[in-house]
């Protein structure tokens, strides 16, 4: 059995995020483009093509309603759909080279802004945080491993 406080430190720590993230959202809302339609354009470029029920069940969105932004993002050439020659009922989606340039802008400007939240943390602080994310992603990636 998991130990309860293994969970609500989990759940805590996803909380927090969230809060932090919402501060970071201000920046976001001012671009011509929807945080959804950003996210899903940074996570193309972090895990390449992939099918459109994947995409959906990832962004946790409808796919008639996936299909309709990512149809927007085609039009303004970030995105290219594309047919899997294999199962003609799936649809594969990347990047263009212009959605490749909006993805990593996103995530440089996503790097600055979390830099600034940082300003002013305490070196031991910093250098905790660091080994504890370390052991964090090592688990993460385990638990990921286990469970596809």
């Amino acid at each position: 059995m998991v130990h309860p406080e293994l969970l609500d430190l989990f759940e805590n720590i996803m909380m927090t995020l969230s809060r932090l993230n919402e501060r970071i959202k201000d920046d976001i809302d001012r671009s011509i483009y929807s945080k959804q339609q950003l996210m899903t354009i940074v996570r193309l470029h972090l895990g390449g093509r992939a099918r459109l029920k994947d995409i959906a069940k990832r962004e946790m969105v409808p796919t008639s309603n996936l299909c309709l932004m990512l149809k927007n993002l085609e039009h303004d050439d970030l995105v290219m759909r594309s047919v899997d020659e294999a199962d003609r009922r799936n649809t594969w989606y990347s990047l263009t080279p212009k959605g490749e340039k909006l993805a990593r802008d996103s995530l440089r400007d996503l790097r600055a802004r979390l830099a600034k939240m940082f300003v002013g943390i305490d070196k031991k602080d910093e250098q905790k945080m660091i080994g504890a994310l370390y052991t964090m992603n090592e688990v993460l990636n385990k638990i990921w491993v286990r469970n596809q």
